[in-house]
């Protein structure tokens, strides 16, 4: 991180659109909650916040991959615990975890009725310490170079 307040210093955070009953029924979201997100991700972009974004099919068109030790198990949806599941997701750039929740309360209720949103940092690099060697960083620092076309 940069000492001297540099954009490196802002956190990445995941912010998870948790499901619903709807969300899991396949419920679409209406015109006027459509218009309202674009609005709201405009904003985002134009604060230069929002690094990506996607709703999610519900869980019944997914499935998980259960491992135990050697063991894998596909497991087909739906998924019990709907209030427990991912509807979707954005990934923001902010300057610490308050600008996040700013943020989100400034969000349309993204679902018919009661909803959730869920905040969480991503690691960085350096939050995995002696670890991360600088074999492992220059690996990862490929990595994101090649996903982000660089």
């Amino acid at each position: 991180m940069m000492p001297d307040g540099g954009e490196d210093e802002r956190m990445r955070v995941m912010v998870l659109v948790k499901a619903t009953a709807d969300s899991e029924a396949g419920t679409m979201p209406s015109t006027e909650l459509l218009g309202a997100m674009g609005r709201y991700n405009e904003e985002l972009m134009k604060a230069g916040i929002l690094l990506s974004g996607e709703g999610l099919h519900p869980s019944s068109q997914g499935k998980r991959v259960a491992f135990d030790g050697p063991g894998r198990e596909v497991i087909d949806g739906p998924f019990a615990a709907t209030g427990e599941l991912v509807a979707g997701f954005w990934i923001w750039r902010v300057k610490d975890m308050e600008e996040a929740v700013a943020w989100a309360k400034r969000c349309p209720n993204p679902m018919p009725g009661p909803s959730e949103i869920e905040i969480r940092p991503i690691f960085e690099m350096e939050d995995f310490g002696a670890a991360m060697t600088p074999e492992l960083a220059e690996q990862e620092d490929r990595l994101r170079d090649r996903i982000s076309g660089g």
